[in-house]
């Protein structure tokens, strides 16, 4: 039986380059707890920590918790990012825009 869960864990961690102990020390966990959500199955995460992992790995909950891959990792990472630019104060807003002008 496949861990979704886990699997997309794993990739995005390793996709950033981060190791276990590394994504367990951004997130505040231990590592054998992230080992755990990535090889356990069913995995048991807590609510607090996923928001946590979702955050370092610059992705979204939904897409963490989808199995059906109706949220696709673009999609994750566009939604992580524009929630992070709704936090950002109205002269960083602004940079980001022209910055995103120069870009076009």
């Amino acid at each position: 039986m496949s861990n979704v869960l886990g699997e997309k864990i794993r990739k995005l961690r390793k996709d950033k380059g981060f190791t276990l102990d590394k994504l367990a020390e951004l997130t505040e966990s231990s590592k054998s707890y992230i080992w755990e959500l990535e090889n356990k199955n069913p995995p048991r995460p807590s609510a607090e920590k996923l928001s946590k992992i979702a955050e370092q790995l610059d992705t979204t909950l939904e897409f963490l918790l989808d199995e059906g891959e109706q949220v696709s990792e673009e999609d994750a990472a566009d939604a992580h990012f524009y929630r992070q630019y709704r936090k950002m104060d109205p002269d960083t807003k602004e940079k980001v825009r022209r910055m995103l002008k120069l870009l076009e």
